[in-house]
């Protein structure tokens, strides 16, 4: 594809804004890697993605040990891509990534233990080419680990120069609460929370924004569209082959796609068409509408390829809702059963 060089006017397009109690700023939508970076995908579309993304201003994006397939892919072809064309660009981007679900056999290599998070952190960092991510996350709160155990192997992923900040991911309001504390004690805050929200799965509104707000922590909101559900993909009922239904992905459950779902589909498509935006773009500006000081920081939105990244990057020139539309939607945005992270997020609750 040629040397690449960046665009100029890169930083015009999108606005960005601080994430929590800290100087880190992220971009009102950021780039997740966790589908169609695997390798099921040809490396030449990732990188057309890739690139057209930091074009328009996306310069975060998000990855985790066990993207794929198979587990840690994704990770070695970013890091491929990122030797290969954004070696100049390094301290312009903000690349996140995880550890917490399984990424093989035996007690080690899942949860939440100092063993297995900052030796997934050294094997992501080897698989990305980097010395450091700038945002390292626990994946998902683990029962058999005390809380203080993961908090002090985040603390030390940070003290250590293998990670600029700390997160957590999926954390229910009073163990973020709890979580806080101890970093706060420890002298390294937690300064984000990701975890999924859409219109079919609202749950961070009952306590995790505000809980997350209170400590200071900036909001990644993952998942914004439903895993498809949200798109035009399943409007007329039928179920593409190359869709995630389709295909079958792990991350999908046959119950999601229910004709009740459906017709909440298609009354919120109802009100994005008559707003001038395709459904897929008034769910990522819905997450991203005015909440106050709980407003979301960035929305993760995934790509199959460039266009579809322009297309959902539209999304936040409309971002305003009036009092009538938004109650409107909350007729038809109501949780749907979608939320495939929820025993995880309430197995320490």
């Amino acid at each position: 594809m040629g040397t690449y060089v960046a665009s100029e006017d890169r930083y015009d397009p999108l606005e960005y804004r601080t994430c929590g109690r800290s100087g880190l700023r992220l971009p009102r939508l950021s780039l997740g890697l966790w589908q169609n970076f695997g390798g099921d995908r040809g490396l030449e579309g990732q990188r057309r993605i890739l690139r057209r993304a930091f074009d328009l201003g996306v310069f975060h994006f998000d990855l985790a040990n066990n993207y794929g397939p198979p587990p840690g892919r994704a990770e070695e072809n970013f890091g491929r891509i990122l030797a290969e064309d954004f070696g100049p660009y390094r301290e312009e981007l903000v690349i996140s990534t995880k550890a917490g679900y399984v990424m093989g056999p035996g007690p080690h290599l899942q949860g939440g233990s100092r063993k297995y998070l900052l030796s997934s952190l050294d094997q992501s960092l080897k698989r990305m080419g980097l010395d450091y991510v700038d945002i390292f996350y626990s994946h998902r709160p683990d029962p058999d680990t005390p809380l203080e155990e993961t908090m002090l192997a985040l603390h030390h992923a940070v003290v250590s120069g293998r990670a600029m900040y700390a997160g957590i991911s999926s954390y229910a309001p009073s163990l973020t609460l709890r979580a806080a504390a101890i970093m706060r004690d420890l002298g390294t805050p937690l300064i984000v929370h990701q975890s999924s929200y859409s219109m079919l799965n609202r749950w961070v509104e009952d306590g995790l924004l505000e809980a997350a707000t209170d400590e200071g922590m900036g909001m990644v909101a993952f998942s914004p569209l439903a895993q498809g559900l949200l798109t035009s993909r399943y409007l007329d009922g039928s179920v593409p082959t190359d869709s995630r239904a389709g295909i079958g992905r792990p991350s999908w459950r046959e119950n999601m796609l229910t004709e009740e779902v459906l017709g909440r589909a298609r009354a919120l498509n109802q009100i994005a068409a008559e707003r001038g935006q395709t459904l897929a773009q008034m769910a990522v500006s819905w997450v991203l509408r005015d909440q106050g000081p709980r407003t979301v920081t960035t929305a993760l939105v995934g790509a199959s390829s460039a266009e579809q990244l322009e297309q959902n990057l539209k999304a936040v020139e409309n971002t305003d809702f009036s009092e009538e539309e938004l109650r409107d939607i909350d007729r038809w945005a109501v949780d749907s059963d979608v939320n495939i992270w929820w025993a995880a997020t309430a197995s320490k609750e």
